[in-house]
Order: C-alpha cells, then structure tokens, then sequence
C-alpha cells in the first residue's frame, strides 16, 4: 500500500511538474500580451492547487511560503508588462497622429506651392504684358514723324522715348525681382517643409522601434523563471519531506 502510495506521489509531481513546464514555455501569439495574463495566472494556480490538495503530498509551510513569494513575485512582473502594455497603447496612437501630421505637412504644403506659383504667374504675366504694351509704344513714338511746325516735335519725341524707356527699365526690374522674389520665398517654404517633415519622421521612427519592441511576449522570461522557481521549490519540498520521513 505504502509502494503504491509512493508511486501516485511520484506520478502527481511529475504532472505538476510537466504542467509548471508548460505554462513557463508558454508563449503568447498577439498583442496585446496582458489579455493573456489572468488566464494563465488561473491556470498557474489549478496547478498548484491540485498539486497542495492531494492527500498524499502533504506540502508544508516552507513550500506554501515559498509559493506565495513566487507568485506575488510574478504577479508583480505581470503588472508592470500591463502597465507598458497601456503605454505602447500611447505610442500607437501617437505613431498614428504623427503619420497624419505627415499627410497634412505634404497637403499645406502642396496647396502653398500652389499658391505661391499662381500669385507669381499672375504677377509675372502682368510685368510681361506692361513691358510689351511699352515696347510696342515705344516702337510706335519711334515711327511717329515729327514736324518743326507740327504738333509733335523732335523734342517732344525724344522725351516720351526717354519716359517710356524709363518705365520700361522699371518694369523689366520688377519683372526680375518679382521672378527672384517668388524663388526666394519657394525656396524658404521648401526649406521648412523639409525642417519639419524632417522632424515628424525622426518622431515616426522612434516611435515605430518603441512599438516594434513591444510587439514581442516580453512577459514570457518572467513567467518561464516562475514556473522554474516553483519547479525548484517542489523539489526542495521534496527534499525535506524525504529527509523526515
């Protein structure tokens, strides 16, 4: 009786043990890895529960202490992977507002682009257009005969040659600013379109390698050296009990 006794003792440690295997091996396959967490905790617990009912281990008070330290050890750990867990929930949501930031940072300045290209063609056509009405009016002063007795004189001429060639020099220079002008002022836009563009995606990429770490059961080494630990405190229970007995 007491041979078949020792043998069911053996047969129930060596599923307690075979289980506590099995749930430190354990592995999580989607995130987030906390949903997993009470499950296994329940689990975790039948175990040794199962285990510490049975009539024929006996389990004493060093062994129900050293099982409470573990669990509340792990427990503890299982928290603090809630706990970032919660946090990655941030930084998807942060990733995510940053990659519309980039949407929007292409849109504004796209529509800028567009602006600035329709306010130079217009001010641009209007130069051209003012130094081609002049230049068609000086051709005309310039066919214009003039007369000593008529109404029109060389004088006159030559001062309404003068004041049109003058106009002329102006609007040909305002014509030259105002293409310099609208390169610099697309120059300056580009410039902090690409400073914080620049910026966001440096933000993005952090960001992607803090989540991309996270999408691993970090939790698992915890769990693993758990299951270990409590592994080892059986079999110093067992121990105990073989020198006492």
């Amino acid at each position: 009786m007491e041979e078949a006794s020792e043998l069911n003792r053996k047969e129930i440690v060596q599923r307690t043990i075979k289980s506590l295997h099995g749930l430190g091996n354990q592995k999580f396959a989607l995130s987030p890895f906390s949903s997993y967490f009470d499950d296994w905790l329940i689990n975790l617990r039948k175990v040794l529960s199962v285990f510490e009912s049975n009539p024929l281990i006996g389990a004493d008070n060093d062994f129900i202490k050293e099982r409470c330290r573990i669990l509340d050890r792990v427990e503890r750990e299982l928290s603090g992977k809630r706990l970032d867990e919660s946090i990655l929930k941030e930084k998807t949501k942060a990733l995510s507002d940053k990659n519309h930031l980039l949407e929007d940072t292409d849109a504004v300045y796209a529509a800028e682009t567009r602006e600035i290209r329709r306010k130079r063609n217009s001010e641009i056509e209007d130069l051209t257009r003012a130094i081609s009405d002049l230049e068609k009016q000086f051709e005309e002063i310039s066919d214009m005969k003039t007369s000593f007795f008529g109404g029109f004189s060389k004088k006159a001429k030559a001062q309404k040659q003068a004041e049109i060639t003058d106009r002329l020099a102006t609007t040909k220079k305002e014509l030259e600013a105002a293409i310099q002008n609208f390169a610099l002022e697309q120059e300056k836009l580009h410039d902090e379109y690409e400073k914080r563009k620049t910026a966001t995606i440096t933000e993005v990429q952090i960001l992607e390698k803090e989540i991309e770490e996270h999408e691993i059961d970090n939790s698992q080494p915890y769990r693993q050296s758990a299951c270990e630990s409590l592994i080892e405190a059986i079999n110093m229970f067992l121990g105990r009990k073989t020198q006492t007995s």
